[in-house]
C-alpha cells in the first residue's frame, strides 16, 4: 500500500484524535490540526505530535487564512494532499426556537463552511494527480433531524449535501468523496454541548420538557449496555482509505445500535436518487 500525506481536522479529542493515530500507525503522513495548540490544548498537541508520523498543525477552521496556510505549508513540504478527513464539529442542542441566528451562523461556520474551505483547498492538488480521498464526518442526524437537535442536524444535512453532489462530480476525474455517519458515542463532544442562547423561549415548551431527559437516559443507555467504542469511527476511515480509488461508498453507517435505521433510510433514498439523476441525463455519472 502507498504512503499518504493525510490532512485530519480536530483531531485534539474522540474521533480525530484517534483516527490520527490510527492512519499514522498504517505508515502515513498525517498532519493533525489542533486549535490553540500553544494555550488551552497544547499538552494534547505536545503528546499527539510525539506520535510517530503525525505533525501537528495549528489551525483555526473558521479563518480563511489560516487555514490557506496550513494548505500552503503541506503542499510546499509534501507536494500534495491525497486524504482530507474533515472530522472538526461543534453540536449544541436545546428546542430550536432558542437558538438565534448568531447561534446558527456559529453551527454552520464550524460543520459546514469550514469544511466546504477545506474541499475547496485541497481539490485542485487532488485533481492534478487524477486521485484523491475526501472524507466527511456528519451524524445519523445527518440523515434524519431529531427533535432538540434541530439546528445540529440542519448543519449536518448541509455538509451532506454539499458531499453527495460533491461525491458524483469529482468521481470522473480520480477523486472520491465519502461521508462517515457514526451514531452516538461517549466522546468529549457531549461534555462541550451546549444549548441555545435565547433560554427565554424554554418555558414555552414545558409540555415537552421532559423529552430531553429521555433522550439522553436512551443515549444513556446504549453506552451502558451497547458500549460503543470511538475508535469503530477510526477503523471506518481506515478502511475508506485502503479501499481502491472509485470502489469507495458514498456513505458508512458507524453505529451499532441505531445504524440499521439509517442505512435503511440511505439505501431507499440512493434507489429514488438514481432514479433522478437518470431522468436528468446524469446516468453515466452513477458508474
Amino acid at each position: 500500500m502507498s504512503k499518504k500525506v493525510v490532512l485530519i481536522t480536530g483531531t485534539n479529542s474522540g474521533f480525530g484524535w484517534l483516527t490520527a493515530i490510527s492512519v499514522a500507525a498504517l505508515g502515513h503522513k498525517v498532519y493533525a490540526t489542533i486549535r490553540d495548540i500553544n494555550g488551552k490544548n497544547a499538552d494534547k498537541a505536545k503528546a499527539l505530535s510525539e506520535v510517530e508520523n503525525i505533525t501537528v498543525l495549528d489551525v483555526a477552521l473558521t479563518d480563511e487564512a489560516s487555514v490557506e496556510d496550513a494548505i500552503e505549508t503541506i503542499l510546499a513540504k509534501e507536494g500534495t494532499i491525497d486524504v482530507l478527513v474533515n472530522n472538526a464539529g461543534i453540536t449544541m442542542s436545546g428546542v430550536a426556537e432558542s437558538f438565534t441566528t448568531a447561534d446558527v451562523q456559529e453551527m454552520f461556520d464550524v460543520n459546514v463552511f469550514a469544511p466546504w474551505r477545506l474541499m475547496k483547498l485541497v481539490l485542485p492538488a487532488m485533481h492534478k494527480q487524477s486521485e484523491g480521498l475526501i472524507i466527511n464526518i456528519s451524524s445519523g442526524f445527518g440523515r434524519f433531524s431529531a427533535p432538540f437537535a434541530a439546528v445540529y442536524g440542519a448543519s449536518k444535512f448541509g455538509l451532506e449535501g454539499l458531499s453527495e453532489g460533491l461525491h458524483y462530480e469529482v468521481r470522473p476525474l480520480g477523486v472520491d468523496v465519502a461521508i462517515v455517519q457514526p451514531g452516538a458515542f461517549a466522546t468529549e463532544i457531549y461534555q462541550k454541548t451546549r444549548p441555545g442562547s435565547d433560554t427565554s423561549v424554554v418555558q414555552g415548551y414545558d409540555v415537552i420538557a421532559d423529552f430531553p431527559n429521555k433522550m439522553a437516559g436512551a443515549i444513556g443507555q446504549i453506552f451502558q449496555t451497547i458500549q460503543p467504542d470511538p475508535q469503530e469511527v477510526a477503523d471506518a476511515v481506515v478502511g475508506l482509505i485502503n479501499l481502491p480509488k472509485g470502489q469507495r461508498p458514498l456513505r458508512t453507517v458507524v453505529d451499532r445500535a441505531t445504524g440499521k435505521f439509517v442505512k435503511a433510510a440511505n439505501d431507499a433514498v440512493q434507489v429514488e436518487y438514481e432514479k433522478a439523476l437518470t431522468a436528468f441525463g446524469m446516468k453515466d455519472l452513477l458508474v
